[in-house]
């Protein structure tokens, strides 16, 4: 799409239910995601907003800063609040990590629903640098929520 004279902005953030006063999101930057996310070229959202691309950039990226920070922000909370917490010393073995993670579950009465190499792959790709080949190289905070969803945190 790279005209918008028929994008009502306004109805755009009603129907997602776009809230100023409960959004980490300003009111702009809630429009010019809604306009980007439908693929409405930055030049064009700047002349709907009387504005100039640049600061659509600027409003955009801050605008996606802060959503990522609100994702972070839920995992941490959602991690720190998990039934199951397991704590992965820097030196442990990958191979390892799903008997921990399995063991603290059926302790607490939680079922997860990954395969030993699901677990690993996905603890490998949450930790990032911390996790090297086989090798967890920082210390990981795993919790387990009580539907088995699993947030990985470096920790330490």
């Amino acid at each position: 799409m790279d005209d918008a004279p028929d994008v009502d902005v306004e109805a755009l953030l009603e129907g997602a239910g776009f809230d100023p006063e409960r959004s980490v999101l300003t009111r702009r930057q809630a429009e010019v995601l809604a306009l980007r996310e439908r693929g409405v070229r930055q030049a064009v959202i700047a002349d709907l907003l009387g504005t100039s691309r640049a600061n659509v950039s600027s409003v955009e990226a801050s605008a996606r800063s802060n959503v990522e920070k609100a994702r972070e922000t839920i995992a941490f909370a959602e991690a720190l609040s998990a039934p199951v917490r397991v704590e992965i010393a820097a030196g442990t073995d990958l191979y390892d990590v799903p008997k921990l993670v399995y063991d603290a579950c059926d302790a607490a009465g939680v079922k997860v629903s990954h395969t030993a190499p699901d677990l690993m792959k996905l603890v490998s790709d949450a930790a990032g640098g911390a996790v090297q080949g086989r090798e967890v190289r920082q210390p990981l905070f795993i919790g387990v929520t009580s539907e088995g969803r699993m947030r990985v945190r470096r920790s330490g």
